[in-house]
């Protein structure tokens, strides 16, 4: 180990045990560094292996299934991590190692402040007194940029934003002072505007700390902007390394050039998206040539206005008070047929609440939504019954909005029974099964469940069950924000050939701006229920009139 080393992976293999005669090669022998007061990326899609590559390294591997044989290494500062006790990993881990994870909530304690969480790190590691360890939670707290730190001290987790629960994550990381940071996709949550903000965080304590930081992503336009190193990894191999300018400018592995291409950007819209297997294929020279044009003009019809749509929230405040939250505020806006509309925003804009109450899933305190000359906001629940086939949405979890018990044959006949789609289930499920031909699916998935399948192919699952019904609006609430980038991919394609040949219109809901502006003809951008600009989407994004629509493009990663 050279003395600029901080660590070194050798030979890295895991295998876990997945049943009696059955293993599974997670890493096959990974190699690669992180020099001390570095940033070293570690980058692919999932499965690839990066984030048992994190875990291995924190001890977090289940001892009795998994196999680290003896000539692999991990060199932490002369010392082989392989070769320590649990004890002295155990020591070591927190201390002089420790990892952010990528979903705060999960990952804090939601029955203990988030203060007291803080101090059990610092006494764990440190000898301190608890008033010792609650005053530096509170230093730590206002160094990872925490308002009023000596009062949200005592706040649980659920009373924090997905942004300060993060930051909550960095003051329980940094609180020893480590040498070496994971942080494990800490911003693939987070809107672009907090995404910045974490990044700009990690790199300032980085510099006051000088720390070494393994970053785990599959977004590479953020790598561009913090590597000094880039890993790239891909079913347990890695596929290229090397100083980030040079993996970035001269890319030598197909794959890695298929993760640079297939992530949307905002200076580009090709007619198709590249994906992963166009260039281990070796066919990204036939992919179709130019760039689609975007765009509503005054001659294309229009499916769907809304006028004036207002929704409020009662929420508990106090012991036995209330108090109004206006979630939607006055918003009004035109969807031509066969077209897109995005609507972004941070979390709390509003936008899942005016997509849902557009589809009557929740109450609306005024306004219109006009479809077929009827205002569906005016409909008893019966009237409103037959719209239903008519606007779908895609919820952004396709873990949680597929019915674990159901089979996927199941999941797709029961809307068309419930609606009188065809007249029995023979012909349903041959729909079905053509509906899952269209959206890439064969006809095997028929008969499995949603745990047998990757996100991706759960998202087009998804897609299916709304295509089921024929509609002719689709409401997307983030389908594709917790997608890798070739997976996204897919799927954008495919919303993009289902629009072609069906003239489906589309709600597009989402932070992510360089997808919003890839697949929308205009965008609408909304903050604290308002609609503060609303636009085509080449205009707003060359010339953004409101200051928060400026904010939230000068976050975008790379530009």
């Amino acid at each position: 180990m050279t003395t600029e080393n901080l660590l070194e992976i050798k030979n890295l293999r895991v295998t876990f045990r997945l049943g009696k005669n059955e293993r599974f090669e997670a890493l096959q022998g990974v190699n690669y560094v992180i020099p001390k007061n570095s940033v070293v990326a570690l980058v692919g899609e999932s499965g690839s292996g990066k984030s048992v590559s994190a875990m291995a390294i924190m001890d977090l591997l289940p001892r009795a299934n998994t196999e680290i044989p003896a000539d692999s290494a991990m060199v932490f500062e002369g010392t082989d991590l392989l070769k320590q006790t649990e004890k002295q990993r155990r020591d070591l881990c927190g201390k002089h190692i420790s990892m952010i994870f990528q979903d705060p909530m999960t990952s804090l304690n939601p029955v203990y402040r988030v203060g007291d969480q803080i101090v059990e790190v610092l006494r764990l590691h440190k000898p301190l007194s608890k008033n010792e360890a609650k005053k530096r939670a509170v230093e730590l707290l206002r160094e990872v940029g925490i308002p009023d730190p000596e009062t949200r001290v005592n706040s649980y987790p659920h009373e924090m934003s997905g942004g300060q629960q993060q930051r909550v994550m960095i003051a329980m990381a940094i609180a020893c002072e480590p040498k070496l940071l994971i942080a494990d996709e800490p911003t693939t949550a987070l809107d672009v505007t907090i995404q910045k903000q974490i990044i700009e965080l990690l790199m300032k304590l980085k510099q006051s700390h000088g720390m070494s930081v393994l970053f785990i992503t599959h977004d590479l336009e953020l790598v561009r902007e913090i590597a000094d190193h880039v890993v790239v990894m891909h079913r347990g191999v890695i596929k290229e390394q090397g100083p980030a300018e040079s993996v970035f400018t001269a890319p030598k592995d197909p794959y890695t050039r298929a993760l640079l291409a297939c992530r949307p950007t905002i200076d580009k819209r090709p007619i198709r998206l590249p994906i992963v297997e166009d260039f281990l294929q070796g066919r990204e020279h036939e992919l179709p040539q130019g760039e689609r044009s975007r765009g509503v003009s005054p001659a294309d019809p229009i499916i769907l206005q809304v006028n004036n749509l207002k929704k409020t929230f009662r929420v508990k405040q106090g012991l036995f008070g209330h108090k109004e939250v206006a979630a939607v505020k006055d918003v009004s806006f035109k969807l031509a047929r066969g077209k897109t509309l995005g609507i972004v925003g941070e979390s709390g804009s509003g936008k899942t609440t005016l997509g849902k109450t557009i589809l009557r899933l929740n109450s609306c305190e005024g306004g219109e939504v006009i479809y077929n000359n009827k205002n569906l906001m005016g409909l008893s629940d019966r009237e409103f019954q037959p719209y239903k086939r008519q606007l779908q949405i895609i919820f952004q979890n396709p873990y949680a909005s597929l019915n674990p018990r159901f089979t996927v044959g199941d999941i797709l006949l029961e809307p068309m029974r419930v609606h009188g789609i065809h007249d029995t289930d023979k012909d349903r499920a041959d729909h079905a099964i053509q509906l899952l031909r269209r959206v890439g699916l064969d006809e095997k998935a028929f008969h499995k469940y949603p745990h047998e399948f990757s996100g991706g192919q759960r998202q087009r699952i998804s897609i299916a069950r709304c295509l089921s019904m024929k509609p002719e609006i689709l409401v997307c609430d983030e389908s594709v924000s917790a997608l890798d980038v070739s997976v996204q991919a897919q799927v954008l394609n495919l919303l993009q050939e289902l629009q072609d040949e069906y003239g489906m219109s589309y709600l597009f809901i989402s932070h992510d701006l360089s997808v919003v502006k890839y697949i929308s003809d205009e965008v609408l951008v909304m903050h604290h229920g308002e609609m503060v600009e609303y636009a085509n989407s080449d205009e707003l994004y060359r010339e953004p009139k409101h200051a928060y629509t400026q904010k939230l493009l000068a976050a975008i990663p790379g530009r």
